[in-house]
């Protein structure tokens, strides 16, 4: 299950006990909507181990500056509420669950 992220939430979700992947994405980015299926799935495989969150730079627009994020689609990965990786472009779901399982 994918968690929606927005500026009020942001701060709670990274600070999770579990790894964090936050996708930044919009709905104009058509690499952000080729890699949105690969991004359910992952979040419906890690459920209970990783909580996977999606972030629109629309919307939740103080986030994104915060984390020089300058191209999406752009994945963050977090634990204990730090940046530990990232990913830009449509990427692989493969790449995807190869950064999740060295943070688990």
């Amino acid at each position: 299950m994918e968690i929606n992220v927005t500026n009020e939430n942001f701060a709670e979700i990274i600070a999770s006990d579990k790894p964090v992947m936050v996708d930044f994405w919009a709905t104009w980015c058509g690499p952000c909507r080729a890699i949105a299926p690969t991004v359910e799935e992952v979040a419906n495989e890690y459920e209970g181990k990783a909580i996977v969150a999606k972030c629109n730079v629309d919307e939740a627009d103080e986030i994104g500056p915060q984390f020089r994020i300058r191209n999406i689609p752009t994945l963050l990965f977090f634990k204990g509420g730090e940046v530990k990786d990232r990913l830009v472009g449509a990427v692989s779901k493969a790449e995807i669950t190869a950064k999740l399982d060295a943070l688990i």
